[in-house]
C-alpha cells in the first residue's frame, strides 16, 4: 500500500510534471542555492532614516502608487531597456522561501514570437469567455471591460512573462524542492509593478487560464510554469481606465 506522502508527490509529479525528490533529471536548470549550507551571519546595519524623513517618504509613495492604475492600451513609444532591467533586477530582490528564489522572467522582444503569445491567449480566452470561465467569474470582470482580444500582447513595447520553479537541480543533479513558491513569486510580482510604476512606466497583470502554452512558446525546461504575463509601456494618448475605487484603510486594516 501507498503512504499519504508517497501519494501526495506523485499526485504533485502529475499536476506540475514534477519529479520526485532525488530524481535525476533532464531539461532543467542547474543551480546550487544555500540549501544545506551552514548559518553564516554578517553584519546588517542600515543607516536610520530620521523620522520626519521617514513620514515625507511613505506619504509620497502612498500618493505615488494610488495612481497606478492597470493599463491595457499602450503607446508604441518605446521605453529604455535599462529601466525594464534595473525593475526586474528589484523584483528579484524580493524575499523568497529559504532564499531560493524561484522565479524566472523572460522579457520577450522577439516581434514573431509576441505574436504567438497573443495567437495562444486569445485562442484560450475565447474559450474561456464562450462559457469556461462561469457567469460569476464573467459578471465580475464586466466592470473592468475586459473581452477576448488582447493587443496589448503586441502594442506594448515590452514584454514580461514571469515564472515559477516549481523545482531545481543541486551540483549532483538531483531534483530538490522549492517552498512558498506561489507566495515568493506573487510578492516578486508585486514589486515588479512597483518598480515599473515608480520608474514611469503603466503595466497590466495578465493571466490567460491555462497559461501551459506560454512554457511551449518560450520553451522554458519543465520545472518552470508560467506565472503572469507583464505588458510593459507608457500609457496611449488615448488611453482609458475603469472608473474604479479602492477600498480605503479603515476598510483594509485591523489593529488589535
Amino acid at each position: 500500500m501507498f503512504g499519504k506522502r508517497t501519494l501526495c508527490l506523485e499526485f504533485r509529479a502529475l499536476l506540475f510534471n514534477e519529479p520526485q525528490p532525488g530524481a535525476t533529471v533532464a531539461g532543467v536548470t542547474n543551480w546550487t542555492p544555500i540549501h544545506g549550507r551552514p548559518f553564516d551571519p554578517v553584519p546588517y546595519r542600515p543607516a536610520r532614516m530620521p523620522v520626519e524623513q521617514s513620514l515625507a517618504t511613505a506619504a509620497d509613495l502612498r500618493r505615488r502608487m494610488d495612481e497606478r492604475r492597470t493599463v491595457r492600451m499602450f503607446s508604441p513609444d518605446p521605453v529604455p531597456t535599462q529601466v525594464v532591467l534595473d525593475a526586474i533586477a528589484v523584483a528579484s530582490t524580493a524575499p523568497s522561501g529559504a532564499h531560493q528564489q524561484p522565479w524566472t522572467f523572460v522579457r520577450v522582444v522577439d516581434p514573431e514570437v509576441r505574436k504567438a503569445i497573443r495567437e495562444a491567449a486569445e485562442n484560450e480566452e475565447r474559450i474561456s469567455y464562450a462559457g469556461r470561465l462561469g457567469d460569476e467569474w464573467l459578471d465580475a470582470l464586466r466592470p473592468l471591460g475586459t473581452d477576448d482580444v488582447k493587443p496589448h500582447l503586441t502594442d506594448a513595447p515590452e514584454l514580461i512573462v514571469v515564472f515559477q520553479q516549481r523545482f531545481y537541480l543541486d551540483e549532483n543533479g538531483r531534483s530538490r524542492k522549492h517552498y512558498y513558491v506561489d507566495e515568493s513569486v506573487g510578492i516578486a510580482v508585486g514589486m515588479l509593478l512597483t518598480a515599473l510604476h515608480l520608474a514611469g512606466l503603466a503595466a497590466l497583470t495578465h493571466t490567460p487560464s491555462p497559461m501551459k502554452f506560454l512554457g511551449e512558446v518560450l520553451g522554458r525546461p519543465r520545472n518552470e510554469k508560467a506565472f503572469a504575463v507583464i505588458p510593459v509601456g507608457y500609457p496611449a494618448e488615448d488611453c482609458v481606465v475603469p472608473n474604479l475605487v479602492r477600498k480605503s484603510l479603515d476598510q483594509v486594516l485591523v489593529t488589535i
